[in-house]
């Protein structure tokens, strides 16, 4: 067998590897979409099709029938995109911010001190949830949507990510703007950030969907079914509506819209962003 012969063998062999991956993957997706239009008492039989005519009415029926047993469900997902979007701003923020200081600042212990944040890493998050719960009786934030968005504000790989993008910048242009007179904040705001919009986007996209999908924290912190998130607010179709199987389905699948929509829109920077992370890291 020629080389040729061999490069095809394996790039097809490659192919179909990850063709049964991809689809192992989908498959709990497309049953759970499946389940999300048929009746309560089919919802969990061995057929994968529903069992007579589609119940569209299923998805209505989410923000409509379920509100007299203490069910909210466009308020967990508004509450949840409103979580998940402060969360962001915040974290891009300030990771930006302490990554310009890290890499484009120079001054004494800087990166002694960069490995010591660094470090932080290394601590699991059920060790930091017991004092970030303190801290938050302290402030007077249990039970509230500024509970969940604080300690989720600041975020030591975010900064690690946004460093290795500008330490890839070229020096020579801090020099230019200094040059030009440009303030340290305006080298940060006009040229260090449009220049690391890859990394930006990268971080934006793995910070939304990593709060807006976070269930332990906000189980911990809230108790009132009104700033209930949305992975908090779907245990309420499991736990109080009886036969409720094809809402909860149903529910589920509307829940992930907003992530599928932000991964559509941003799915060609954050491939362009690991890739030029990947290769300046």
């Amino acid at each position: 067998m020629t080389d040729k012969h061999r490069g095809i063998w394996s790039s097809v062999t490659l192919h179909v590897v990850l063709s049964v991956m991809a689809f192992m993957v989908i498959l709990p997706f497309v049953w759970m979409v499946l389940a999300s239009f048929k009746t309560g008492d089919t919802v969990y039989s061995e057929s994968w099709l529903p069992q007579g005519p589609w119940q569209f009415q299923n998805y209505g029926d989410v923000f409509n029938i379920q509100n007299g047993r203490g069910i909210d469900f466009d308020r967990y997902m508004t509450n949840s995109i409103f979580v998940a979007a402060w969360v962001t701003f915040l974290q891009v923020l300030t990771s930006a911010m302490a990554a310009f200081g890290f890499s484009r600042i120079e001054w004494p212990g800087r990166d002694k001190v960069f490995l010591l944040y660094l470090s932080t890493m290394m601590l699991p998050g059920l060790v930091m949830m017991i004092p970030n719960y303190k801290l938050m009786i302290t402030l007077g934030l249990v039970d509230s949507l500024p509970g969940l968005i604080i300690p989720a504000a600041f975020s030591t790989f975010g900064t690690f990510l946004l460093r290795q993008f500008m330490l890839a910048i070229p020096k020579s242009l801090d020099e230019a703007a200094e040059i030009d007179g440009a303030s340290k904040w305006q080298l940060f705001w006009d040229v260090i950030l449009p220049l690391a919009r890859p990394g930006l986007i990268t971080l934006t996209i793995f910070t939304f969907i990593g709060n807006y999908q976070s269930f332990f924290w906000p189980l911990v912190m809230l108790s009132t079914r009104d700033r209930y998130t949305l992975p908090i607010g779907l245990l309420m179709f499991d736990g109080q509506a009886s036969f409720s199987g094809h809402l909860l389905m149903a529910a589920a699948t509307m829940s992930v819209l907003p992530m599928i929509v932000l991964f559509v829109v941003l799915q060609k920077y954050l491939v362009k962003g690991i890739q030029l992370g990947a290769v300046k890291g």
